[in-house]
């Protein structure tokens, strides 16, 4: 009987050291670039914390400073995003409303999508393009699902960066994993 609880525990832990061997290896594959030690995405690797440069004539003009390439910025200061393609060259820009956790000014990489959730304050949305995490927090763009962009719950912690449904779907045909997205002041 010993030899057969032996096997048992031999197999079951086995088992337990494949299991894991395997999810590591799944959390590796889905890892960004630049966490897995291979080259990152061709935006300049770090922004600064300090405003970036604006066109005091064109507001709506790409701030100097906020990376080269294909790349995704958003200024947290004024609530707007950039879609800029791989010649530096702005595709689409847009105002958005953003959830009541700001992500810090750096470059990031879209990590995940999903086509349709709920978010954290209980909005259907659409589109979603996620790029970090704050605390417990977690940051990216989405559509609201059949209404307009209203303001967040300030007493729930959200990281939803809300877009109108048409420049939700250019980000989605535009960020898809691995762009890098450019957060500045």
């Amino acid at each position: 009987m010993a030899g057969t609880s032996a096997g048992i525990v031999a197999g079951l832990t086995a088992a337990a050291v494949g299991a894991v061997g395997f999810l590591a290896y799944q959390a590796s594959a889905a890892a960004p670039a630049n966490l897995r030690g291979l080259p990152g995405p061709t935006a300049s690797p770090a922004v600064a914390a300090t405003k970036a440069p604006r066109d005091k004539r064109n507001p709506t003009a790409l701030p100097t400073g906020s990376g080269r390439g294909e790349r995704v910025v958003y200024s947290v200061d004024d609530d707007r995003v950039w879609l800029v393609g791989p010649n530096g060259r702005v595709q689409h820009t847009f105002r958005v409303r953003p959830g009541s956790v700001d992500p810090p000014p750096d470059t990031y990489e879209v990590t995940s999508r999903s086509n349709a959730i709920t978010g954290t304050d209980g909005t259907p949305v659409e589109h979603v393009v996620r790029f970090t995490s704050v605390g417990d927090v977690v940051v990216g763009f989405s559509a609201a699902v059949g209404e307009t962009v209203s303001a967040p719950d300030p007493s729930v912690k959200t990281g939803g960066i809300r877009e109108e449904r048409r420049d939700g779907e250019e980000m989605w045909k535009f960020a898809t994993i691995g762009v890098p997205v450019v957060v500045i002041r």
